[in-house]
């Protein structure tokens, strides 16, 4: 079953308000099985509303509208849908009678209006609508299904789900649809791309696709099966078949954060940590430290952000500082080995670096940074070369030095 959410609302497309709807009518169409195939948005005018409503006749099976039910003059997409398919508006006396016992409940007077949230084109089944005024509709039409929800999402999600999804469950072929994310880091998209372009090429079901987010490459992997059972065992098939190509660079699925992963090695290994910071202005030390529980491993995090900070709390030498700048692998490594020192913890990681828009040099760009990270080993320093604005920067950076340290943890002691 091929499918179509229609959002309508001007307000959407002036950016007032999110199409939170459309995300959360995806998510569950695809629960039960059903492709979306198309996002539609379009404002309250009847005629382009119209010509929207034509073109998803033509192509898909199965219509979901969310807004447009209200009792306002704008409110058009149930009149449209009749006009459309020829169908006359009949008044529904039962839900009429509803909305009037409603309004005397609240003490206020019912105006002509409201009793327009009464009309139903002629052979559409009426939903109940348990949190507002406006009922939903379920219209079937030749081979097409179209289903008419109100737009706020705190009466279209339960009605959706309590009152729509039974109706569809019976309508459908009873497959479901599982997906899971991959998360990657360390690895460019051309990279990654390469190492698994064979399971690119012949995939059908599942399907995997990347995703370049802000600082990583996630990979969606979606399977379609008869049970949540098989989808899920296609997708595990599939998901160990990249982790044996892409390795390490696979650092978490789902809803885990770089954060999560490094939290987990940390536990894992019974090993304390702390973080010195300069460009990044603490930024690394709150993703360590989102992760409940992390003051079993975090023992302290500094921002050592001048020269004399780093003087003065690192006991960074301040010839080294005139020999080779705050922005150094001499200074990041004399960072990480003195925090250590200092802290007594297993490992420490310091950063430094320029986040822009000034202070460059023609040999030390924006974007220039080095981290350090100190263990029992010793002291290992890499330099980066990040690109973008102030924050993504700093993001970019903070983010690298999770990866370092999730890595050196994850090869240590095999």
């Amino acid at each position: 079953m091929r499918a179509e959410i229609i959002a309508v609302g001007t307000e959407l497309l002036l950016g007032q308000i999110a199409n939170t709807n459309a995300r959360y009518l995806s998510e569950k169409l695809a629960e039960l099985g059903i492709d979306v195939y198309w996002h539609t948005v379009v404002g309250d005018n009847a005629h382009r509303l119209d010509e929207a409503i034509g073109l998803a006749l033509s192509r898909a099976d199965l219509i979901i509208f969310s807004g447009g039910l209200g009792p306002t003059m704008d409110d058009l997409t149930k009149e449209t849908v009749a006009s459309l398919l020829g169908l006359a508006l009949e008044k529904n006396s039962e839900w009429e009678k509803h909305l009037e016992e409603r309004f005397a409940r609240l003490g206020r007077q019912m105006t002509d209006n409201n009793r327009k949230q009464a009309l139903v084109p002629g052979g559409a089944v009426l939903i109940e609508n348990d949190n507002g005024t406006a009922p939903g509709l379920w219209l079937e039409r030749a081979d097409k299904i179209l289903v008419l929800l109100p737009g706020p999402p705190r009466e279209l999600e339960p009605m959706f789900a309590d009152k729509i999804v039974p109706r569809l469950i019976k309508a459908g072929d009873s497959q479901v649809i599982c997906s899971r994310v991959l998360k990657v880091a360390g690895l460019g998209e051309s990279a990654m791309e390469e190492a698994i372009a064979d399971l690119l090429k012949k995939q059908s079901n599942p399907t995997i696709a990347p995703l370049v987010k802000h600082t990583e490459v996630h990979l969606r992997i979606t399977a379609k099966a008869a049970s949540k059972e098989e989808a899920v065992k296609m997708l595990t098939e599939t998901e160990d078949e990249i982790r044996g190509r892409l390795g390490l660079a696979v650092y978490g699925a789902g809803e885990e954060s770089m954060a999560d992963a490094v939290a987990a090695l940390l536990f894992k290994k019974k090993m304390t940590l702390a973080v010195a910071e300069s460009c990044t202005g603490g930024l690394l030390s709150h993703m360590l430290t989102n992760v409940p529980g992390s003051s079993d491993y975090f023992l302290e995090g500094l921002v050592a952000y001048s020269n004399r900070s780093k003087t003065d709390l690192l006991n960074i030498k301040g010839s080294l500082l005139r020999e080779f700048g705050a922005v150094s692998e001499e200074t990041a490594r004399a960072m990480a080995e003195n925090l250590r020192r200092r802290a007594g913890c297993d490992l420490t990681m310091a950063v430094t670096g320029i986040a822009g828009p000034t202070g460059a040099t023609d040999d030390k760009p924006v974007g220039l940074v080095y981290i350090a990270l100190a263990g029992p080993e010793g002291v290992s320093c890499r330099r980066f070369n990040f690109w973008g604005k102030r924050e993504t920067i700093k993001e970019r950076a903070a983010v690298a030095g999770l990866n370092m340290l999730r890595l050196y943890l994850a090869r240590l002691n095999g």
